[in-house]
């Protein structure tokens, strides 16, 4: 996955996220499932990463993020919008990559 491509992606996946403010209930439970997300993404790239290991563990983003959004709360209904959700995780933990710039 091309580094620059995925950036453009992740934040457009927060832009989407934060365009549901005036939604609160919604907005609150998608930033609930990125906390989760930003949580698993520590788990599976670890605390020392760069931009391109990220992107690397972009593929397949949305299938394994719906899995492990489905385990947190398994009385859940199936969610809708885990790609979005994905996206805006991997923008806040892209933060912490020892590459990143703005």
């Amino acid at each position: 996955m091309d580094v620059d491509l995925a950036r453009h992606q992740w934040e457009d996946g927060i832009r989407r996220i934060e365009s549901m403010r005036g939604e609160r209930r919604r907005y609150a439970d998608r930033m609930a499932q990125v906390d989760v997300l930003v949580h698993a993404l520590r788990q599976r790239v670890g605390q020392v990463f760069t931009l391109e290991e990220l992107a690397r563990s972009y593929d397949g983003a949305d299938d394994w993020a719906r899995g492990v959004l489905d385990e947190a709360d398994p009385e859940a209904s199936p969610v809708s919008e885990a790609g979005t959700v994905a996206d805006a995780a991997f923008h806040l933990y892209a933060r912490g990559a020892t590459d990143y710039r703005p």
